[in-house]
């Protein structure tokens, strides 16, 4: 008699743009910091506040346009911000 493995769960979390959930790794997350500092992290792993968003520009400029990046992360993120996240998803989509 076989006994059978442990399932891992894989962790899931909502994107701020369109709402669905999907695989953490799948999302691309923003991060505040303790320090109030706000940057992009591809590896999940950053400590801090996170909001995250789907690989899709309609997404992101639904996002943007509702302020949600602002309203999860309770402060302002900075224009540069959003504009590598703006590049990084063009560049996906290119690909």
């Amino acid at each position: 008699m076989a006994i059978a493995g442990k399932v891992k769960k894989i962790p899931e979390r909502r994107c701020v743009g369109c709402g669905n959930s999907f695989p953490k790794k799948d999302l691309i997350r923003v991060v505040r910091e303790k320090d109030g500092k706000v940057s992009l992290d591809f590896t999940g792993k950053k400590a801090g506040r996170g909001a995250y968003l789907c690989r899709d520009t309609s997404c992101f400029r639904k996002a943007r346009k509702a302020k949600r990046f602002e309203s999860n992360l309770e402060c302002t993120v900075p224009e540069e911000i959003l504009d590598e996240l703006a590049a990084e998803l063009s560049a996906h989509e290119t690909k």
